[in-house]
């Protein structure tokens, strides 16, 4: 609509009731229309378009709006740093419809001859662009786990008798891919002939057949031998620096192997699981000793990091708090926004000490299961966080996070970070790049210096669990072990669902051989406990 240059009331009524419908705690497919049209921010007009929504799964309206604009500009709402007015400028006065476009337009300079653009603003679009064509058809892990066990489903209902495995960037657990890798013993005719039933594109290449869906999404099938079945799988599991190291040991030959163990008990090395074949340093821990046993989903004691509806999350404290006794947790950290995050209702001095007040009462009516205080308290610009010594003092626990000024220099963003690092009153840093993955690459810092400081000032690191972020990155996790700094995965929940994104921290942490005696929120209600003495005793 703001593309379109439509009545900006009419812009803010819809806008108004986006913010509702995203607050509301029943479904509105279960609300009447009367309920719905007697709620504050919607009103009959709107609450018609939700009916529509709801009966028909579309909306005349925007079908409308889509109709006629170009697929290029509704592609550029995506790019970060492109809003409705500059995409109007590219549109109109550019004569510019597509992304490849506005990239070309960038490079030659053209933008900054235009209200509203100047070279730095250029370059940043530049960058956003690169960025996003750069992961075009890539998927968080999150994103292909349906997909990847609807195949695994379909292939043991249809092919019982043959051998699959998803393998390749999957089976490694990474953070998102481009395709997917399959293994299979199926024949070349039983593979083409279950694709053209699917509806499949096929596509033939020199090692596998390359097929997509409705979704575009690549699936690689690499078919083999039984024989050979699981040392192409091993192939395709492994980073190549580590794959050509395996290749180079002295006792290395190849040969048929029955199972994946087989491929570690002819060279003697311990078993390496794929997640964890990444640098090739790791075959010589192997080679010493048996790996220890990475954290598994159900070492998560406990639940750190989480929103109420105090803030911007969906859920009250209780309803958050019973989730997670009847899950099992032991204990919950709340950690609603603080008063710089005036976007997320960030929490003044006054509702804090309300909020502390109904935490009190939670715990004594849901002993022994407790409830800690906490905040996420902003980062400012000078690295201080945005309350006093005494609101500080106020909470168990403070999880520090920038969350604003994300376009900073190495040396801007280590200073905000090291400086709230020192400040005896952070106990957590909380996702420390701001990334969010294949759409914002975060801003740049030197690992090696903030867990130096971490170390130094007995400060956890988060491991953030949401998969989106998964920040920290889990290729710097294997230093912080070294130095016995805590990392902390943590679901960053802004509702009751949001606790089963610890999930994909652990997988993402099981890369980097974290256990769960260097996981903070595995630490029991106890463990607890002793970690918030020390990290009060560190306030002096």
């Amino acid at each position: 609509m703001d593309i379109h240059g439509e009545n900006e009331f009419k812009i803010k009524a819809y806008t108004n009731a986006a913010y509702t419908l995203d607050k509301l705690t029943e479904p509105v497919s279960d609300m009447s229309p009367s309920q719905l049209f007697a709620t504050r921010g919607i009103g009959e007009a709107i609450g018609k378009k939700i009916q529509e929504i709801i009966e028909t799964k579309e909306l005349s309206l925007l079908n409308e709006y889509i109709q006629k604009t170009p697929p290029g500009i509704l592609e550029m709402l995506k790019i970060k740093g492109l809003g409705p007015k500059k995409i109007v400028t590219i549109w109109k006065e550019l004569e510019i419809e597509s992304i490849g476009e506005l990239l070309y337009a960038c490079e030659e300079n053209r933008l900054v001859k235009y209200k509203g653009f100047g070279e730095k603003t250029q370059k940043n679009i530049q960058e956003s662009l690169a960025f996003y064509l750069l992961h075009q058809g890539n998927y968080l892990y999150e994103q292909v786990e349906d997909l990847v066990n609807n195949l695994q489903n379909n292939l043991r209902e249809f092919f019982p008798k043959e051998q699959h495995i998803i393998s390749g960037f999957f089976k490694r657990q990474m953070e998102w891919l481009g395709y997917l890798d399959v293994v299979t013993t199926l024949s070349e005719t039983q593979l083409l002939e279950y694709l053209s039933q699917k509806l499949f594109k096929i596509e033939k290449n020199e090692n596998y057949f390359s097929c997509k869906g409705e979704d575009n999404f690549e699936i690689r099938w690499h078919l083999t031998t039984p024989d050979h079945f699981f040392w192409k799988d091993f192939t395709l599991s492994c980073d190549p620096a580590f794959l050509n190291a395996w290749e180079q040991l002295p006792t290395f030959k190849m040969e048929a192997f029955a199972s994946e163990q087989a491929i570690f008990d002819q060279v003697g090395i311990h078993f390496i699981p794929a997640p964890q074949r990444e640098l090739p340093k790791i075959i010589t821990r192997a080679t010493l000793k048996p790996l220890s046993k990475t954290i598994q989903p159900s070492d998560i004691k406990g639940i750190i990091h989480s929103h109420s509806n105090w803030s911007d999350g969906i859920h009250t404290i209780e309803q958050m708090a019973v989730a997670a006794k009847e899950q099992g947790y032991e204990y919950l950290i709340i950690s609603d926004h603080s008063k710089s995050a005036f976007y997320a209702n960030g929490l003044q001095a006054d509702r804090i000490m309300a909020q502390h007040k109904e935490i009190d009462a939670l715990n004594k009516k849901l002993a022994p299961f407790v409830i800690f205080k906490s905040i996420e308290s902003d980062i400012l610009n000078d690295g201080s966080l945005d309350y006093p010594d005494e609101v500080l003092a106020s909470f168990d626990i403070v999880i520090a996070s920038v969350h604003s000024n994300l376009k900073m220099t190495e040396e801007k963003a280590m200073m905000r970070l090291i400086r709230a690092i020192c400040n005896p009153y952070t106990s957590i840093l909380g996702h420390p790049t701001g990334r969010l993955l294949l759409s914002r690459k975060g801003y740049p810092v030197n690992f090696d210096e903030i867990i130096e400081a971490c170390a130094a000032h007995n400060v956890v690191i988060e491991l953030n669990a949401h998969p989106r972020r998964l920040d920290m990155d889990w290729r710097y996790i294997q230093k912080a072990i070294e130095m016995d700094v805590l990392i902390s995965i943590d679901p960053d929940a802004h509702a009751i669902e949001g606790y089963e994104d610890c999930k994909y921290g652990v997988l993402v942490a099981q890369k980097a051989g974290l256990t769960a005696a260097n996981n903070l929120s595995s630490f029991s209600l106890s463990e607890m406990m002793e970690f918030i003495e020390f990290q009060q005793a560190k306030r002096g």
